[in-house]
């Protein structure tokens, strides 16, 4: 048996992985999905202080209450950010890291860093309340740029969608020793369509892992195809 934590992105929670899961659960396999505080089911936690930081400690307390070792750790999207910081917190706990058409950053840097002319639309719609300043306000077309096309999938996602914390973006990540972290094996799974707009030494990045998986889907590939996303993981636990 396998353990599998998935992280999910921004915006959204644990709950976009209830297609993916039960796949790998029937399968024999372990999996947690939890939200991430401040969003889904944990929105109500959001404050000015949630950041990456905090999205980090989520994953290493669900470790480290829950005893996990040997861990496939994979994160979606804004995701890798928290599962790189994770690896880099727990080394001894995470067997091999998934990166989910997630950014893969290097210490010192943010999601804005990483993806500047995604987070510069994102921040075009920044508001503020209760002195949090919140991003990815979720509307009739946040379906459509994630890539989910089925009008069942789509109205299923906009009822949970969440504001992110913009702070989760702009926080720069911190690790304690990269190359340490960076021998941690690794595996990419590049949606086709993101593949093609990633440039320059981001696109380099996206194709330096022990397993490179490319897959002609939209950027929640976990929700538009979760079968295929299944046999990728279960490949990757089994090599």
């Amino acid at each position: 048996m396998t353990v599998f934590v998935l992280v999910h992105g921004g915006g959204h929670g644990g709950w976009c992985y209830d297609k993916l899961s039960p796949i790998l659960r029937s399968r024999g396999h372990d999996v947690f999905a939890p939200s991430l505080t401040g969003l889904g089911d944990r929105s109500h936690l959001v404050s000015p202080d949630v950041g990456l930081d905090t999205h980090i400690a989520d994953i290493v307390n669900i470790l480290f209450f829950h005893d996990l070792r040997d861990v496939i750790l994979a994160g979606h999207s804004y995701g890798g950010m928290v599962i790189t910081g994770v690896a880099d917190a727990v080394p001894e706990r995470v067997r091999r890291l998934v990166y989910l058409d997630a950014s893969l950053p290097r210490d010192g840097e943010s999601l804005v860093d990483n993806a500047p002319d995604m987070m510069a639309f994102a921040r075009s719609d920044l508001r503020v309340v209760d002195e949090v300043e919140l991003v990815l306000w979720p509307n009739e077309d946040s379906a459509v740029r994630q890539g989910v096309t089925d009008a069942r999938d789509a109205e299923w996602m906009l009822a949970r969608l969440t504001p992110q914390p913009w702070k989760c973006f702009s926080d720069k990540l911190r690790l304690r020793d990269q190359d340490r972290t960076s021998r941690i094996p690794r595996a990419i799974v590049n949606c086709t369509a993101t593949l093609a707009r990633r440039q320059g030494e981001q696109r380099s990045r996206a194709q330096q892992a022990e397993h490179v998986f490319e897959i002609d889907t939209g950027h929640d590939l976990m929700i538009t195809e979760p079968h295929a996303v299944a046999d990728m993981l279960l490949e990757i636990a089994n090599s």
